[in-house]
């Protein structure tokens, strides 16, 4: 595979770590550096990760995650996405506890769930016989930096939109997921 296809791969698995960081970016929460590399971080280093864990199982294991995969990364998404557009419409600002997106748990299973797609990835370099570090480390890069332009945009828009930001951000969210879901329930 050319550096070329290569990229576009990385692209096409780094556009749900935007659109998740987009929402997360929207939050109401203030947007500093460290919330930005850890959400930016943690999504390279997954979407590096599951591509290498992938390569590694071969078609055994990734035959029994892909039967309930997709319910994983529709399920995290939702609450997820839940919570964000149920903060948004309280309108006490003052009195929500927003939880951080980018701690914790959250940051874990947003992470688990924008990577799923990249375990059948690696999967299909390891049939290819591609070179898996190096494809692995562009993916991760390009999720990295898309995922910084994410959370830098979405927080553009929340300082200009406020609160309607944070709902919209959950209901890319849920989008996401239910993408995630009719795309391995249809296909």
């Amino acid at each position: 595979m050319d550096f070329w296809w290569l990229l576009v791969l990385a692209v096409s698995l780094a556009m749900d770590c935007f659109a998740v960081s987009l929402g997360i970016g929207s939050s109401p929460l203030p947007t500093t550096f460290r919330r930005v590399f850890r959400i930016a971080f943690h999504f390279g280093f997954f979407q590096f990760l599951m591509t290498c864990l992938g390569w590694l199982l071969g078609s055994t294991v990734v035959n029994i995650i892909s039967g309930f995969d997709h319910w994983i990364a529709f399920l995290l998404l939702a609450w997820v996405g839940v919570r964000m557009i149920r903060e948004g419409f309280s309108g006490e600002e003052e009195e929500v506890n927003h939880e951080d997106p980018s701690r914790g748990k959250t940051l874990i299973m947003l992470s688990l769930a924008t990577s799923m797609d990249a375990l059948g990835v690696g999967l299909s370099m390891a049939l290819l016989k591609i070179n898996i570090l190096t494809s692995s480390l562009l993916i991760g890069l390009v999720t990295l930096l898309f995922s910084t332009v994410g959370m830098l945009v979405g927080n553009k828009l929340s300082e200009k939109f406020g609160e309607r930001m944070e709902i919209a951000g959950g209901i890319v969210l849920l989008l996401i997921g239910l993408r995630i879901l009719v795309t391995h329930l249809i296909g």
